[in-house]
Protein backbone atom coordinates (compact mmCIF):
# COMPACT_ATOMS: atom_id res chain seq x y z
CA UNK A 1 0.00 0.00 0.00
CA UNK A 2 1.28 3.62 -1.02
CA UNK A 3 -0.42 6.07 1.68
CA UNK A 4 0.07 9.83 1.17
CA UNK A 5 1.20 11.54 4.94
CA UNK A 6 1.29 15.26 5.90
CA UNK A 7 2.83 15.16 8.68
CA UNK A 8 4.44 19.01 9.26
CA UNK A 9 4.99 19.03 13.06
CA UNK A 10 7.79 17.46 14.85
CA UNK A 11 5.10 15.77 17.09
CA UNK A 12 3.07 14.76 14.81
CA UNK A 13 6.17 12.33 13.15
CA UNK A 14 6.48 11.30 16.73
CA UNK A 15 3.24 9.73 15.96
CA UNK A 16 3.80 8.68 12.45
CA UNK A 17 7.17 6.72 13.63
CA UNK A 18 5.01 4.60 16.10
CA UNK A 19 2.28 4.14 13.20
CA UNK A 20 5.20 2.66 10.74
CA UNK A 21 6.28 0.45 13.45
CA UNK A 22 2.76 -1.10 13.50
CA UNK A 23 2.10 -1.11 10.22
CA UNK A 24 5.45 -2.85 9.31
CA UNK A 25 6.91 -2.89 5.96
CA UNK A 26 4.01 -3.68 3.80
CA UNK A 27 3.04 0.24 3.57
CA UNK A 28 5.07 2.76 1.53
CA UNK A 29 4.70 6.26 2.80
CA UNK A 30 4.72 9.69 0.03
CA UNK A 31 4.49 13.00 1.06
CA UNK A 32 5.67 15.41 3.79
CA UNK A 33 7.11 13.61 6.79
CA UNK A 34 10.36 13.28 8.68
CA UNK A 35 13.42 12.00 6.46
CA UNK A 36 14.07 9.00 9.01
CA UNK A 37 10.68 7.91 8.32
CA UNK A 38 11.24 7.30 4.20
CA UNK A 39 11.73 9.47 1.61
CA UNK A 40 10.12 13.02 1.64
CA UNK A 41 9.20 15.89 -0.87
CA UNK A 42 10.82 18.00 1.74
CA UNK A 43 12.86 18.89 4.35
CA UNK A 44 10.44 19.29 7.01
CA UNK A 45 12.99 22.10 8.83
CA UNK A 46 12.25 24.42 6.01
CA UNK A 47 8.79 24.11 6.78
CA UNK A 48 9.54 25.99 10.43
CA UNK A 49 8.06 29.37 10.65
CA UNK A 50 8.65 32.79 13.06
CA UNK A 51 5.96 34.85 13.41
CA UNK A 52 3.55 36.41 11.27
CA UNK A 53 5.66 38.08 8.73
CA UNK A 54 7.41 34.45 8.00
CA UNK A 55 4.20 33.27 7.71
CA UNK A 56 2.94 35.46 5.06
CA UNK A 57 6.77 35.16 3.28
CA UNK A 58 5.93 31.35 2.81
CA UNK A 59 2.48 31.26 2.33
CA UNK A 60 2.91 31.42 -1.79
CA UNK A 61 5.45 28.34 -0.94
CA UNK A 62 3.27 26.44 0.92
CA UNK A 63 0.33 26.71 -1.72
CA UNK A 64 2.78 24.66 -4.20
CA UNK A 65 4.12 22.31 -1.61
CA UNK A 66 -0.33 21.16 -1.38
CA UNK A 67 -0.80 21.50 -4.87
CA UNK A 68 2.83 18.90 -4.89
CA UNK A 69 0.53 16.79 -2.62
CA UNK A 70 -2.38 16.80 -4.93
CA UNK A 71 -0.67 15.61 -7.89
CA UNK A 72 1.40 13.03 -5.89
CA UNK A 73 -2.03 11.64 -4.16
CA UNK A 74 -2.55 9.88 -7.47
CA UNK A 75 0.05 7.55 -7.12
CA UNK A 76 -1.27 6.83 -2.91
CA UNK A 77 -3.87 4.49 -2.56
CA UNK A 78 -5.06 6.21 0.97
CA UNK A 79 -4.44 9.58 2.27
CA UNK A 80 -3.21 9.96 5.98
CA UNK A 81 -3.06 13.52 7.56
CA UNK A 82 -1.80 14.39 10.99
CA UNK A 83 -2.60 17.95 12.67
CA UNK A 84 -1.43 20.86 11.26
CA UNK A 85 -5.04 21.88 10.51
CA UNK A 86 -3.78 24.95 8.74
CA UNK A 87 -2.31 23.30 5.98
CA UNK A 88 -3.75 19.83 6.63
CA UNK A 89 -7.74 20.74 6.18
CA UNK A 90 -7.33 22.91 2.93
CA UNK A 91 -5.59 19.96 1.73
CA UNK A 92 -8.29 17.52 2.54
CA UNK A 93 -10.65 19.77 0.64
CA UNK A 94 -8.16 19.84 -2.66
CA UNK A 95 -7.71 16.13 -2.89
CA UNK A 96 -11.53 15.26 -2.41
CA UNK A 97 -12.00 17.65 -5.06
CA UNK A 98 -9.51 15.61 -7.13
CA UNK A 99 -10.03 12.33 -5.85
CA UNK A 100 -13.50 12.45 -4.49
CA UNK A 101 -13.16 8.24 -4.08
CA UNK A 102 -9.87 8.53 -2.71
CA UNK A 103 -10.43 8.09 1.23
CA UNK A 104 -9.01 10.13 3.69
CA UNK A 105 -8.15 9.83 7.43
CA UNK A 106 -7.21 13.16 9.75
CA UNK A 107 -5.49 12.02 12.73
CA UNK A 108 -4.89 14.17 15.78
CA UNK A 109 -8.10 16.32 14.97
CA UNK A 110 -8.24 20.38 14.46
CA UNK A 111 -9.38 21.48 18.01
CA UNK A 112 -12.53 22.67 16.72
CA UNK A 113 -14.81 22.09 19.51
CA UNK A 114 -12.51 25.08 21.42
CA UNK A 115 -12.90 27.89 18.53
CA UNK A 116 -14.05 27.21 15.43
CA UNK A 117 -16.73 24.77 15.30
CA UNK A 118 -17.79 26.24 12.19
CA UNK A 119 -15.41 23.53 10.65
CA UNK A 120 -16.76 21.06 12.09
CA UNK A 121 -19.49 20.31 9.57
CA UNK A 122 -16.67 20.90 6.81
CA UNK A 123 -14.70 17.96 8.60
CA UNK A 124 -17.20 15.51 8.58
CA UNK A 125 -18.21 16.18 5.30
CA UNK A 126 -14.39 16.46 3.66
CA UNK A 127 -12.54 13.29 5.72
CA UNK A 128 -13.64 10.03 5.63
CA UNK A 129 -12.88 8.62 8.67
CA UNK A 130 -11.92 10.77 11.66
CA UNK A 131 -9.51 9.27 14.33
CA UNK A 132 -10.24 11.72 17.70
CA UNK A 133 -7.48 11.19 20.40
CA UNK A 134 -9.78 13.12 23.33
CA UNK A 135 -12.80 10.73 24.63
CA UNK A 136 -15.26 13.72 24.63
CA UNK A 137 -14.78 14.54 21.44
CA UNK A 138 -16.71 12.72 18.95
CA UNK A 139 -19.70 14.22 20.87
CA UNK A 140 -19.51 17.94 18.92
CA UNK A 141 -19.38 16.41 15.54
CA UNK A 142 -22.95 15.43 13.77
CA UNK A 143 -24.36 11.95 13.54
CA UNK A 144 -23.47 11.44 10.13
CA UNK A 145 -19.78 11.62 10.61
CA UNK A 146 -17.70 9.18 10.50
CA UNK A 147 -15.69 9.99 13.73
CA UNK A 148 -14.40 7.25 16.80
CA UNK A 149 -12.30 7.83 19.43
CA UNK A 150 -8.79 5.91 19.37
CA UNK A 151 -6.87 6.71 22.42
CA UNK A 152 -4.31 8.82 22.85
CA UNK A 153 -0.89 9.10 21.12
CA UNK A 154 1.21 9.90 24.51
CA UNK A 155 -0.22 6.87 25.99
CA UNK A 156 1.94 5.01 23.35
CA UNK A 157 5.28 6.39 24.24
CA UNK A 158 4.67 6.63 28.20
CA UNK A 159 4.61 3.33 29.54
CA UNK A 160 5.89 3.96 33.12
CA UNK A 161 3.90 6.14 35.71
CA UNK A 162 4.84 7.28 39.19
CA UNK A 163 3.61 4.88 41.45
CA UNK A 164 3.07 7.06 44.34
CA UNK A 165 4.44 10.78 44.87
CA UNK A 166 7.32 12.09 47.43
CA UNK A 167 5.66 14.19 49.69
CA UNK A 168 9.36 15.52 50.32
CA UNK A 169 10.27 17.49 46.82
CA UNK A 170 13.81 17.31 46.63
CA UNK A 171 13.93 17.57 43.00
CA UNK A 172 11.95 20.18 40.61
CA UNK A 173 12.06 20.86 36.73
CA UNK A 174 11.14 23.94 34.85
CA UNK A 175 10.11 23.78 31.35
CA UNK A 176 9.64 27.05 29.63
CA UNK A 177 8.35 25.63 26.60
CA UNK A 178 10.36 25.41 23.07
CA UNK A 179 9.32 28.94 21.32
CA UNK A 180 12.12 31.43 21.84
CA UNK A 181 9.63 33.74 22.63
CA UNK A 182 7.77 31.26 25.34
CA UNK A 183 11.39 30.81 27.11
CA UNK A 184 12.52 34.78 27.36
CA UNK A 185 9.05 35.91 28.82
CA UNK A 186 8.82 32.51 31.85
CA UNK A 187 13.05 32.22 32.61
CA UNK A 188 13.30 35.70 34.15
CA UNK A 189 9.94 34.03 36.46
CA UNK A 190 11.88 30.84 36.87
CA UNK A 191 15.07 32.09 37.42
CA UNK A 192 13.74 34.10 40.83
CA UNK A 193 11.41 31.61 41.55
CA UNK A 194 14.60 28.65 41.75
CA UNK A 195 15.94 31.14 44.32
CA UNK A 196 12.88 30.68 46.74
CA UNK A 197 12.93 26.80 46.57
CA UNK A 198 15.17 24.64 48.34
CA UNK A 199 15.52 21.86 45.62
CA UNK A 200 17.79 20.86 43.31
CA UNK A 201 16.68 22.35 40.12
CA UNK A 202 16.05 20.83 36.55
CA UNK A 203 15.71 22.65 33.53
CA UNK A 204 14.75 21.08 29.78
CA UNK A 205 16.05 22.30 26.99
CA UNK A 206 15.38 21.03 23.36
CA UNK A 207 18.19 19.64 21.74
CA UNK A 208 18.09 21.57 18.89
CA UNK A 209 19.51 24.99 20.43
CA UNK A 210 22.78 25.73 19.38
CA UNK A 211 25.26 27.27 22.81
CA UNK A 212 24.63 30.74 21.91
CA UNK A 213 21.22 30.28 21.62
CA UNK A 214 20.42 28.70 24.49
CA UNK A 215 22.63 31.25 26.70
CA UNK A 216 20.52 34.14 25.07
CA UNK A 217 17.51 32.37 26.20
CA UNK A 218 17.88 31.16 28.92
CA UNK A 219 20.75 33.19 31.15
CA UNK A 220 22.80 31.69 34.11
CA UNK A 221 22.20 28.07 34.49
CA UNK A 222 24.91 27.21 36.42
CA UNK A 223 22.88 26.03 39.22
CA UNK A 224 20.35 24.02 36.85
CA UNK A 225 21.11 20.13 35.51
CA UNK A 226 20.44 20.64 32.11
CA UNK A 227 18.38 18.14 30.46
CA UNK A 228 16.92 17.02 26.95
CA UNK A 229 14.86 14.28 27.37
CA UNK A 230 11.11 15.46 28.74
CA UNK A 231 9.43 12.27 29.64
CA UNK A 232 12.79 11.19 31.48
CA UNK A 233 12.92 14.05 33.52
CA UNK A 234 9.24 14.39 35.00
CA UNK A 235 9.97 10.80 35.79
CA UNK A 236 12.33 11.96 37.93
CA UNK A 237 11.95 15.05 39.63
CA UNK A 238 9.10 15.55 42.13
CA UNK A 239 7.13 18.51 41.11
CA UNK A 240 7.38 21.12 37.63
CA UNK A 241 6.83 24.09 36.18
CA UNK A 242 5.90 23.50 32.91
CA UNK A 243 4.64 26.10 29.91
CA UNK A 244 1.36 25.45 28.37
CA UNK A 245 1.83 22.98 26.09
CA UNK A 246 2.25 18.86 24.98
CA UNK A 247 4.28 19.02 28.15
CA UNK A 248 1.82 19.45 30.57
CA UNK A 249 -0.09 16.71 29.08
CA UNK A 250 3.25 14.51 29.16
CA UNK A 251 3.46 15.26 33.39
CA UNK A 252 -0.30 14.31 33.92
CA UNK A 253 -0.27 10.99 32.26
CA UNK A 254 3.54 10.12 33.94
CA UNK A 255 2.01 11.53 37.38
CA UNK A 256 4.14 14.76 38.09
CA UNK A 257 2.89 17.27 39.91
CA UNK A 258 2.89 20.31 38.03
CA UNK A 259 1.77 23.81 37.70
CA UNK A 260 1.04 25.30 34.28
CA UNK A 261 2.37 28.83 33.42
CA UNK A 262 1.81 30.66 30.39
CA UNK A 263 2.71 34.10 29.05
CA UNK A 264 1.85 35.81 25.86
CA UNK A 265 2.06 39.19 23.72
CA UNK A 266 -1.13 40.98 25.78
CA UNK A 267 -2.73 41.22 22.26
CA UNK A 268 -2.35 37.89 21.11
CA UNK A 269 -3.68 36.80 24.12
CA UNK A 270 -7.21 39.46 24.39
CA UNK A 271 -7.45 37.83 20.74
CA UNK A 272 -7.57 34.98 22.11
CA UNK A 273 -9.41 34.81 25.18
CA UNK A 274 -12.09 36.00 23.44
CA UNK A 275 -12.19 33.30 21.09
CA UNK A 276 -11.66 30.69 23.00
CA UNK A 277 -14.29 29.71 25.68
CA UNK A 278 -12.96 27.17 28.00
CA UNK A 279 -12.78 27.61 31.84
CA UNK A 280 -8.89 26.36 31.73
CA UNK A 281 -6.10 26.18 29.25
CA UNK A 282 -4.34 22.75 30.20
CA UNK A 283 -5.72 20.00 28.31
CA UNK A 284 -5.36 17.58 31.18
CA UNK A 285 -7.59 19.87 33.11
CA UNK A 286 -9.58 20.15 30.15
CA UNK A 287 -10.61 16.96 30.04
CA UNK A 288 -10.74 15.55 33.85
CA UNK A 289 -13.18 18.29 34.13
CA UNK A 290 -15.62 16.92 31.68
CA UNK A 291 -14.66 13.25 32.86
CA UNK A 292 -15.43 14.18 36.76
CA UNK A 293 -15.90 17.58 37.00
CA UNK A 294 -12.09 18.28 38.71
CA UNK A 295 -9.21 20.12 38.15
CA UNK A 296 -6.03 18.54 37.97
CA UNK A 297 -3.51 21.45 38.53
CA UNK A 298 -3.31 24.81 38.86
CA UNK A 299 -2.90 27.17 35.95
CA UNK A 300 -1.18 30.81 36.34
CA UNK A 301 -1.74 33.41 33.15
CA UNK A 302 -0.29 36.89 32.17
CA UNK A 303 -0.40 39.00 35.01
CA UNK A 304 -1.35 36.05 37.22
CA UNK A 305 2.03 34.33 36.25
CA UNK A 306 4.29 36.19 39.62
CA UNK A 307 7.16 34.02 41.55
CA UNK A 308 4.85 34.90 43.97
CA UNK A 309 1.76 33.14 42.99
CA UNK A 310 3.67 30.45 42.18
CA UNK A 311 5.43 29.86 45.22
CA UNK A 312 2.09 30.08 47.25
CA UNK A 313 0.54 27.81 44.79
CA UNK A 314 3.56 25.14 45.53
CA UNK A 315 3.42 25.44 49.20
CA UNK A 316 -0.12 24.43 49.50
CA UNK A 317 -0.32 22.14 46.85
CA UNK A 318 -2.25 19.01 47.15
CA UNK A 319 0.20 16.10 46.44
CA UNK A 320 -2.02 12.87 47.37
CA UNK A 321 -5.37 14.13 45.37
CA UNK A 322 -3.16 15.07 42.16
CA UNK A 323 -1.93 11.46 42.23
CA UNK A 324 -5.38 9.57 42.66
CA UNK A 325 -6.62 12.15 39.77
CA UNK A 326 -3.75 11.78 37.45
CA UNK A 327 -5.14 8.37 37.83
CA UNK A 328 -8.46 9.15 37.15
CA UNK A 329 -7.38 10.94 33.61
CA UNK A 330 -5.25 7.68 32.57
CA UNK A 331 -8.66 6.03 32.68
CA UNK A 332 -10.22 8.46 30.83
CA UNK A 333 -7.98 7.94 28.01
CA UNK A 334 -7.88 4.40 28.36
CA UNK A 335 -4.91 3.27 26.20
CA UNK A 336 -2.76 4.35 23.13
CA UNK A 337 -4.03 4.99 19.89
CA UNK A 338 -1.19 3.97 17.43
CA UNK A 339 -2.96 0.31 16.95
CA UNK A 340 -6.31 1.80 16.24
CA UNK A 341 -5.26 3.85 13.79
CA UNK A 342 -3.54 1.47 12.20
CA UNK A 343 -6.74 -0.22 11.77
CA UNK A 344 -8.68 2.15 10.26
CA UNK A 345 -5.77 2.47 8.07
CA UNK A 346 -6.24 -0.72 6.65
CA UNK A 347 -9.69 -1.58 7.05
Amino acid sequence: MKLLVSALERSANVHLASLQKELGEGVEFLGIFDKTLGNPIVDLQSLAIMGLVDALKKLRYFFKLADEMVDLAKEADKVLLIDSSGFNLPLAKKLKKRYPDKEIIYYILPQAWAWKKKRIPILAKTIDKLASILPFEPSYYPSEANIKYVGHPLLDQITVFKENVNNKIEKVAFLPGSRKSEIKRLMPVFQELKRSLHVTPYIVIPQHFSEQEVADLYGNLEEFVITHDTHKTLLEVDFAFICSGTATLEAALIGTPFILVYKAKALDYFIGSRLVKLDFVGLANIMLQKYKGLQLHPEFLQDALTPQNLLEAYNTFDLQSYHQNSKLLREYLQHGSAQRVVQLILE
